[in-house]
């Protein structure tokens, strides 16, 4: 392979069409699109300034460098990349990509990113920025940090591990959802979803988890959380009080205690929903 080491490369199309290349120590300035439509990439310790960088590129491997805020856009149309131990600045990052693995990757402004994309891989990723994932199918992602709102809008097939989640409006639209051992903080959360689950997770949300269908919650802590589960079908069993829950459709829900249990639907019938509170054992009084 050919290698380019400490080098400064301008202009648009800098690289176009490249093959079996080692960049290095280099920094791709002014100029748009420098890797256009380029295979089988390595790149190591170097800086991404301007934008469309990496369009219709397969087989990239970058490490230890940073896209700025000005590579906006940056990775469109491209298959089979990683990036580790990175920062990525710049917003919109991946769209219509697949195969993608992120590994020790800081993204300050993921500002609409990873849109229609498919086989993602994330470990050890922290993003600030909303519309994150939307349309987005086949996900896995260990140890995560977000902060952003409307996350994950219909996606699917998604599994979550040791996360943390600022964001009003999570996994709308959603279908095949399971996280595990995260915290959550967001206003309706999971609308309009269906096979959702949530284990060992911590849950705060105003009218979360409304119109889902199958939802599952295990062994969760849901705390400051009204009007809960409305026109949704349930599997819940919470180490909680849940604050409030109104109009289930049917299903379980376990807690150790509701302090307020709403049924003013008359086309919502309240006996298919069994309310069990852990203090009592016994069924709820509806």
């Amino acid at each position: 392979m050919d290698t380019i080491d400490q080098q400064m490369l301008t202009g648009e199309r800098s690289l176009f069409k490249s093959r079996d290349l080692i960049i290095k120590n280099s920094i791709f300035a002014d100029g748009e699109s420098p890797l256009k439509e380029s295979r089988d990439i390595s790149i190591d310790h170097s800086i991404f300034k301007w934008k469309y960088p990496l369009w219709y590129c397969q087989n990239i491997n970058v490490m230890n460098s940073s896209f700025l805020e000005m590579a906006r856009s940056g990775i469109w149309y491209t298959h089979h990349i990683s990036i580790s131990d990175s920062i990525i600045e710049a917003p919109k990052i991946f769209r219509q990509a697949s195969d993608i693995c992120l590994t020790n990757v800081e993204m300050p402004n993921a500002q609409e990113s990873f849109w229609n994309c498919k086989d993602v891989n994330l470990t050890n990723v922290t993003a600030k920025g909303d519309y994150f994932g939307m349309n987005s199918e086949n996900i896995k992602i260990d140890n995560f940090r977000l902060v952003g709102n409307y996350a994950f809008d219909g996606a699917k097939n998604i599994e979550i591990r040791n996360a943390k989640l600022l964001s009003k409006d999570a996994f709308w639209n959603c279908e095949n959802v399971t996280v595990y051992d995260s915290f959550i903080i967001g206003e309706y959360l999971g609308w309009n979803s269906k096979n959702i689950t949530f284990i060992n997770c911590t849950i705060e949300s105003n009218q979360g988890m409304c119109y889902m269908d199958h939802l599952v919650i295990e062994n969760g802590k849901i705390i400051n959380t009204d009007l809960a589960f409305e026109y949704s079908t349930v599997d819940v069993k919470a180490t909680t009080v849940i604050d409030s829950i109104k109009n289930p459709i049917s299903g379980k829900i376990k807690a150790k205690d509701i302090r307020e249990l709403i049924f003013d639907d008359k086309e919502i019938i309240s006996a298919k929903t069994l309310c069990e509170l852990d203090k009592a054992g016994v069924p709820y009084d509806l």
